[in-house]
Protein backbone atom coordinates (compact mmCIF):
# COMPACT_ATOMS: atom_id res chain seq x y z
CA UNK A 1 0.00 0.00 0.00
CA UNK A 2 2.70 2.53 0.98
CA UNK A 3 4.69 1.61 -2.11
CA UNK A 4 1.79 2.80 -4.25
CA UNK A 5 1.61 6.09 -2.34
CA UNK A 6 5.31 6.72 -2.80
CA UNK A 7 5.10 5.75 -6.47
CA UNK A 8 2.32 8.31 -6.96
CA UNK A 9 4.28 11.00 -5.14
CA UNK A 10 7.32 10.20 -7.26
CA UNK A 11 5.29 10.39 -10.49
CA UNK A 12 3.78 13.76 -9.58
CA UNK A 13 6.79 15.41 -7.97
CA UNK A 14 9.82 13.39 -9.03
CA UNK A 15 10.76 13.08 -5.33
CA UNK A 16 11.81 9.60 -4.24
CA UNK A 17 10.74 7.99 -0.97
CA UNK A 18 14.21 8.23 0.59
CA UNK A 19 14.11 12.01 0.18
CA UNK A 20 10.66 12.10 1.76
CA UNK A 21 11.91 10.06 4.71
CA UNK A 22 14.97 12.33 5.04
CA UNK A 23 12.72 15.40 5.18
CA UNK A 24 10.39 13.72 7.67
CA UNK A 25 13.36 12.86 9.90
CA UNK A 26 14.70 16.40 9.72
CA UNK A 27 11.30 17.78 10.71
CA UNK A 28 10.88 15.26 13.51
CA UNK A 29 14.22 16.23 15.03
CA UNK A 30 14.07 19.96 14.29
CA UNK A 31 13.67 22.74 16.83
CA UNK A 32 10.82 24.52 15.09
CA UNK A 33 11.02 27.39 17.57
CA UNK A 34 14.40 28.33 16.07
CA UNK A 35 13.88 30.71 13.13
CA UNK A 36 17.13 29.65 11.42
CA UNK A 37 16.04 26.01 11.54
CA UNK A 38 12.61 26.89 10.15
CA UNK A 39 14.09 28.90 7.28
CA UNK A 40 16.53 26.12 6.38
CA UNK A 41 13.72 23.57 6.44
CA UNK A 42 11.54 25.76 4.20
CA UNK A 43 14.41 26.20 1.73
CA UNK A 44 15.24 22.48 1.75
CA UNK A 45 11.64 21.49 1.05
CA UNK A 46 11.40 24.18 -1.63
CA UNK A 47 14.46 22.75 -3.40
CA UNK A 48 13.22 19.17 -3.21
CA UNK A 49 9.79 20.18 -4.50
CA UNK A 50 11.36 22.40 -7.15
CA UNK A 51 9.02 25.18 -6.05
CA UNK A 52 10.73 28.49 -5.39
CA UNK A 53 9.65 30.33 -2.24
CA UNK A 54 9.96 34.10 -2.26
CA UNK A 55 11.49 35.92 0.70
CA UNK A 56 8.05 37.33 1.49
CA UNK A 57 6.41 33.90 1.50
CA UNK A 58 9.23 32.46 3.60
CA UNK A 59 8.81 35.33 6.09
CA UNK A 60 5.06 34.71 6.19
CA UNK A 61 5.48 30.95 6.77
CA UNK A 62 8.03 31.50 9.54
CA UNK A 63 5.83 34.11 11.22
CA UNK A 64 2.76 31.86 11.10
CA UNK A 65 4.61 28.79 12.43
CA UNK A 66 6.20 30.79 15.23
CA UNK A 67 2.81 32.26 16.17
CA UNK A 68 0.50 29.24 15.71
CA UNK A 69 2.81 26.22 15.54
CA UNK A 70 2.96 23.76 12.67
CA UNK A 71 -0.51 23.27 11.17
CA UNK A 72 -1.82 19.76 10.60
CA UNK A 73 -2.68 20.83 7.05
CA UNK A 74 0.28 22.47 5.31
CA UNK A 75 -2.00 24.31 2.88
CA UNK A 76 -3.13 26.38 5.88
CA UNK A 77 0.22 28.16 5.67
CA UNK A 78 -0.63 29.79 2.35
Amino acid sequence: MFKNVFDEINKKTNVDKNTIFDIADSIKNADLTDEKVLRKLIRDISKVANKPVSKELEDSIVKKIKKDGVPSNISDLF
